[in-house]
């Protein structure tokens, strides 16, 4: 029997195309935090103002707004890991928090990201952290990125982080009146398993926070992010950073590639220029999704997946280290 959903009127969502101010130059913790502040408030201008010029342009609800990649720090460069708790790292109860949960509050929306964040079941770490605000102004969903080459993931404190927070906390979704949310980080959209247990979750729209290449060619994250949408029946909304100022790399050449793609890997609206902008939005229609899902022939691909057997294959990979490619790939 065919699970039923209440109807969910069109809204739009979107990314934010916007401008990182790193604090890896800040001598100190006092610094740093001003310069977050800073990038609140100006974040906090231009969601007031996108609301509302969406609601006044085209009368669509906007209900869903996504940040960019560790947009409030940039990323580390060479700092060490105390440096950089101190200078980049929120903690749960901190300002910052507060502050976009007053945005998110005052706006009705959900409001995402991506920060680096210290999780005080674990004080002596980081994790870079998607998160989800909602209209209430409480976060909703931390997604800890499980692929990095920076920083500690879930998977290095596995059975912990297991024992604490389940497989559901790994992969992550929160089911909310516009549908069902997952995250994932920037280059993730590189691997289908990692899209594809969100989706096994229940996600229906997946917020990605990025900080990648720009170009007027298809990348690999492009190509990427078409393919997971259409693989899985999934929004997709990528939020880039238009440019990440005050590190010793070009500013912009992390730039443009925001865009809503739908699930059919059609490109909504797209930000395709250096430079910050608010036009990478456009209307969502889940029900229009669920319905997809539910057809029954050969162009449902997420439901002809024979799942069981794929589980084998990965299960047996752990034992296959005699194999150097898979060695590799397991242990790099």
């Amino acid at each position: 029997m065919s699970q039923e959903f209440e109807k969910i009127a069109p809204f739009t969502g979107g990314a934010l195309h916007i401008a990182c101010k790193a604090v890896n130059r800040c001598t100190d913790a006092q610094s740093a935090a001003k310069v977050r502040m800073e990038s609140i408030e100006r974040i906090s201008t231009y969601v007031n103002t996108m609301v509302n010029f969406v609601k006044f342009h085209n009368g669509s609800n906007v209900r869903l707004l996504v940040l960019p990649e560790y947009f409030l720090s940039g990323f580390p460069l060479g700092e060490s890991h105390h440096e950089w708790q101190e200078k980049a790292c929120l903690s749960y109860d901190c300002v910052e928090y507060e502050k976009l949960g007053a945005l998110a509050q005052k706006n009705n929306i959900f409001l995402a990201g991506n920060v680096y964040e210290i999780d005080p079941n674990f004080p002596d770490l980081y994790f870079q952290t998607c998160f989800i605000i909602g209209p209430n102004g409480d976060v909703i969903l931390r997604y800890r990125r499980l692929s990095s080459s920076f920083e500690a993931t879930p998977h290095d404190v596995w059975s912990k982080y297991l024992d604490l927070y389940g497989l559901e906390g790994v992969f992550p979704v929160a089911k909310t009146e516009i549908g069902n949310l997952g995250c994932i980080a920037s280059e993730e959209i590189m691997w289908p398993e990692l899209v594809r247990a969100s989706v096994l979750q229940g996600a229906e729209i997946l917020i990605h926070p990025t900080s990648e290449p720009g170009s007027t060619m298809d990348t690999d994250r492009e190509i990427c992010r078409k393919a997971r949408a259409i693989e899985n029946a999934i929004y997709i909304i990528s939020a880039n950073t238009s440019s990440i100022d005050d590190i010793p790399i070009p500013a912009y050449t992390c730039s443009a590639m925001s865009k809503v793609v739908d699930y059919r890997a059609n490109t909504l609206a797209t930000v395709s220029q250096a430079g910050e902008s608010m036009l990478a939005h456009a209307v969502i229609h889940v029900d229009a999704l669920r319905e997809q899902r539910r057809r029954v022939g050969m162009a449902n691909l997420l439901a002809r997946q024979p799942c069981d057997i794929y589980t084998q294959v990965y299960a047996a990979a752990e034992r296959r280290v005699g194999d150097g490619l898979i060695l590799s790939l397991i242990h790099i």
